[in-house]
């Protein structure tokens, strides 16, 4: 769920910027999928200037020559947070220009959910500013889909750029599956209004990474039980099977990332069900518990929050057992590579308490998961009592099945969200002779870090992962150093674009 780390230095050069007004478009503009204000160009890209960027920062042979032109115009809507308040957010609408038939005429709409990220101010619609947290992901998306023709909506999401929300709805299927068709709608009502004004084609792709995975999981479940058209879906290394991976996460398979993804969770949770903690001090450790309900997000990134002393790198748990039963999740040991990983989970300096973690694995035990910590039935927890397995099972995406194509893309040694609980989970609920089996040929799933198959239609981003892996682990000097340089850019940087161009070439079908 760690967001982008590419170092794309060129792009800023290549754009030119233009903006326009932004009156009021509505006398009343609180409605869910209100368009708020008039659509601000941010920047705009000839494919010609774009493809230079992209060649400078060595992402041109995963996105390919850019076919279009892009134009970045900034919206922001109306929208409702965790708990159904009013709100308002804003995003990205990016739309292909140029002369191509493909640039041209009605267009198909990719709508895209972006990866966690802790600082407010993350915005896609900064394509021109190097220092926006978002910078990566956007030029990623803009090269990936809009630059080959298609139109991008993509939130920033409630609580950060310029939302009133006072915080994130991290993880709320509900929510966030809400905002999405939010800013679909904002975006509809601005695009024949653009200064090239652009139509879609009735074609509706759902795409996002990591945090965005289950975000575009959740929108199709949504838009599908409100009979709103899917052509294609092709979630990205997602925590689909969420209350999976928190029980595994307290079971002592901790992730990383795993300081950062519980104060958004608790918080997100807290806000809208009321019932997870009196006081943080319940769940946090004192030296952590003061502010850390309004700390994420804000003014930090990945790395000022645990250097400021406000999260720490690593311990989520103590390293003592919260009971004599669970030593032997203090940390576990399987004997096999991830141990070195779920151990940095444990330390003195923790930050989830003892206490917090006895009550949530005594509930685990009680009522347990299907998938974690022990593949049985596959399904989430029945009876569920403590309150945040509760709302993990409200957010866990284990309860339906497509009717529309869905591809579902990640890397089986993903160390932040486990594709074995996740991805795997899915597939097998998806999956003959389970009930939520859809029909044939609907689900297609890849694993970008596993073998070339026989006429394999994923060849090339499996070539290219093995590539950018092994030139990882090389630039950090092999052996042991290599191995962590990979493990640390997994999930963050060597899966994304792949399983973007494989979710590109998945769309192309339709």
């Amino acid at each position: 769920m760690k967001n982008w780390k590419y170092a794309i230095t060129a792009l800023t050069a290549a754009l030119v910027l233009a903006g326009c007004g932004g009156g009021s478009t509505s006398a009343d503009n609180t409605a869910r999928g209100t368009l708020q204000s008039t659509p601000t160009l941010k920047a705009s890209l000839t494919a010609a200037a774009f493809k230079t960027s992209l060649q400078s920062s060595g992402l041109l042979p995963v996105t390919g020559d850019p076919t279009c032109g892009v134009d970045v115009q900034y919206l922001q809507y109306a929208t409702v947070g965790g708990a159904g308040e009013k709100t308002t957010a804003s995003g990205a609408l990016m739309t292909p220009t140029g002369t191509d038939p493909k640039c041209t005429g009605a267009r198909p709409i990719v709508l895209y959910a972006h990866g966690t990220n802790i600082t407010k101010t993350y915005n896609m619609a900064a394509l021109n500013d190097t220092t926006n947290a978002a910078y990566g992901e956007a030029v990623l998306v803009a090269a990936m889909y809009a630059a080959q023709g298609y139109i991008v909506v993509a939130p920033n999401y409630a609580g950060y750029d310029s939302s009133s929300l006072s915080y994130h709805p991290y993880l709320n299927a509900d929510q966030q599956s809400k905002e999405m068709i939010d800013i679909l709608a904002a975006a509809k009502k601005a695009m024949p209004n653009l200064t090239v004004p652009k139509t879609d084609n009735g074609k509706l792709f759902i795409t996002g990474y990591s945090q965005g995975g289950h975000v575009a999981m959740a929108t199709h479940r949504a838009m599908q039980a409100a009979g709103m058209t899917v052509t294609a879906a092709a979630p990205m290394s997602g925590p689909y099977a969420f209350a999976a991976q928190a029980d595994a996460t307290y079971y002592g398979n901790v992730n990383a990332g795993g300081t950062i993804f519980f104060p958004l969770i608790i918080n997100s949770f807290q806000k809208a069900y009321g019932n997870l903690y009196t006081t943080p001090a319940d769940i946090f450790e004192p030296a952590f518990a003061t502010g850390i309900d309004t700390l994420l997000p804000g003014t930090y990134d990945f790395t000022s929050v645990v250097t400021s002393g406000k999260l720490p790198q690593l311990a989520l748990f103590k390293n003592t057992a919260p009971a004599p039963i669970f030593a032997a999740f203090t940390p576990p040991v399987t004997n096999t590579p991830v141990d070195a990983l779920f151990a940095a989970g444990f330390g003195p300096n923790n930050l989830i308490k003892n206490s917090a973690r006895l009550n949530y694995l005594l509930d685990a035990i009680a009522s347990p998961d299907g998938l974690a910590p022990t593949p049985t039935t596959g399904v989430v927890a029945t009876n569920p009592q403590h309150p945040l397995r509760v709302a993990a099972k409200l957010n866990d995406l284990r309860n339906w099945k497509p009717t529309s194509p869905v591809l579902l893309c990640g890397g089986n040694a993903d160390p932040t969200v486990f594709f074995n609980v996740n991805t795997q989970g899915m597939q097998g609920l998806w999956t003959a002779p389970s009930p939520l089996a859809p029909p044939a040929g609907v689900l297609t799933v890849l694993d970008v870090d596993s073998p070339i198959a026989a006429n394999d239609p994923f060849a090339l981003a499996k070539v290219g992962f093995a590539q950018l892996k092994a030139n990882t682990s090389t630039a950090a000097g092999g052996g042991a150093a290599g191995a962590a340089a990979v493990v640390s850019n997994y999930h963050g940087t060597l899966v994304p674009p792949f399983c973007n161009a494989a979710a590109r070439g998945f769309f192309a079908n339709f």
